[in-house]
């Protein structure tokens, strides 16, 4: 009689450790497919810690970043045509931007019997302050998403705003009017702060119509003074605003470049 198989050995239940932490980790199959679907899922246009808002932007947000980028657009094509308005017609730029030089200008046309400084005076404050309710609406909706947005671009940037910033929480109204004399403060940083401190639009658009005014009133005051000579300095820098507006051109393309590239380098 055959003598019956022996019974098959049961399968080894002991446990190793080290397998089940390499489980536990995603071991060398790699992470799970859900956790795969996360690292890899890509990442929403407005999700950037560069943007100044908190979350997922809402219409307000998408209009007030439309309009400040718009800012930027028109002072980038305002710039290279400096030279040729402020020779050609320093009104038009007066109210297209709001120079200091165009105000100056305006000044010493007068006192030499050409033109009409009130018109000068009314198209330089509109100048000047026609963007600025934008900044105050920035400050509003993103208070200190704007300011760090603002102070972001360079170690030079971030003094400077963060003396702005101070200056506005401290001084408020005054800061305003300091903001149109003193060129290392500069006014977005301020008009963002005192909005997000509560300043009411009506109160900010007052204050900053009557500080560019004045600022503009005593440029053509100084240019009044001056007279005659400024008026020669006007007729050379139109001589030659053409060839200014080139190198101004070419060196605004140059920096865009240059910054673009610098956006696309690896870090």
């Amino acid at each position: 009689m055959p003598e019956p198989a022996p019974p098959a050995p049961e399968p080894d239940e002991r446990v190793d450790p080290d397998a089940d932490a390499l489980r536990a980790s995603g071991g060398p199959e790699g992470p799970t497919e859900r956790e795969q679907d996360s690292t890899d899922a890509p990442r929403e246009w407005w999700d950037d810690p560069r943007m100044p808002w908190k979350g997922k932007p809402g219409r307000r947000d998408i209009a007030c970043w439309a309009a400040f980028s718009l800012t930027g657009v028109y002072a980038l094509v305002l710039l290279p045509l400096r030279p040729v308005l402020l020779g050609a017609n320093p009104y038009l730029l007066a109210g297209l931007g709001g120079s200091r030089v165009s105000a100056v200008t305006i000044g010493a046309l007068a006192a030499t019997g050409v033109g009409f400084w009130p018109l000068g005076l009314l198209l330089g404050t509109f100048g000047a302050i026609k963007f600025d309710w934008i900044y105050w609406w920035a400050g509003r909706l993103w208070g200190r998403g704007m300011l760090e947005m603002a102070s972001g671009r360079s170690p030079r940037a971030a003094r400077n705003a963060a003396r702005a910033e101070r200056l506005a929480q401290r001084f408020g109204v005054v800061a305003i009017a300091l903001g149109y004399v003193i060129p290392l403060l500069p006014g977005p940083i301020i008009y963002a702060t005192v909005a997000a401190a509560g300043m009411s639009l009506r109160k900010f658009l007052i204050v900053d119509a009557l500080s560019a005014a004045v600022t503009r009133g005593l440029l053509i005051w100084l240019g009044w003074s001056i007279g005659e000579p400024a008026v020669h300095v006007l007729e050379v820098i139109a001589q030659y605003s053409w060839y200014l507006s080139i190198a101004l051109l070419v060196g605004v393309i140059a920096t865009t470049i240059r910054q673009s590239r610098r956006r696309s380098s690896p870090a």
